[in-house]
């Protein structure tokens, strides 16, 4: 009887969730398979065996980001009937936003977003537009239904996106943790 290799898809598996760990820490725009590999106790062959590429390693870093990222949209949305208009739900945002426990997801986040821009047909491409989308969608299951389809109802859901980024971007660069959520509970409050 011979020994079998493992499943690849396993070991994709297993390879992606320790690249990903690594690029929480370290980013991707710097990202090179050598270390990456030597890292996560890997080779990069093995690497480019299971992804294809690196371009097709980072779509699945990306991938997995935004798995996180919607399973907290969803997580939002599930408690979501205890809500009562955008304020509520921008709040508890700001709050999982503004957690030092996802700073190495958001700064993934913002590199990526910021990546997707700049190189609109590399790996990145459409994650800017697509995490827009996800999160004005869920501000939208906030509204009343009977406003929800309005265009003042997307400029106001549009306007609390923005200054949630904005924030973030804030947060991220100083650390003033007092200072930002400060000014997000200001505008916030002009919604009521």
């Amino acid at each position: 009887m011979t020994r079998s290799e493992p499943d690849p898809s396993s070991r994709r598996h297993e390879l992606l969730e320790a690249a990903y760990a690594y690029a929480l820490h370290g980013g991707l725009s710097e990202l090179s398979l050598r270390p990456l590999a030597e890292a996560i106790r890997s080779s990069p062959r093995v690497l480019l065996y299971l992804f294809g590429s690196k371009d097709g390693l980072i779509r699945a870093l990306l991938a997995r980001a935004r798995a996180d990222e919607l399973a907290l949209v969803q997580q939002l949305a599930d408690s979501q009937h205890e809500r009562d208009g955008l304020q509520p739900i921008a709040r508890d945002l700001w709050r999982w936003l503004s957690d030092d426990a996802h700073r190495g997801l958001l700064t993934l986040w913002v590199e990526s977003y910021a990546r997707s821009l700049i190189d609109p047909d590399g790996p990145w491409a459409g994650f800017a537009r697509d995490t827009v989308g996800d999160w004005l969608a869920l501000l939208a299951g906030s509204q009343p239904a009977a406003v929800r389809d309005t265009e003042a109802a997307l400029a106001q859901r549009t306007l609390v996106l923005a200054v949630l980024r904005g924030a973030l971007l804030d947060l991220l660069a100083t650390g003033d943790a007092a200072r930002t959520t400060a000014a997000v509970h200001l505008q916030l409050a002009r919604l009521a």
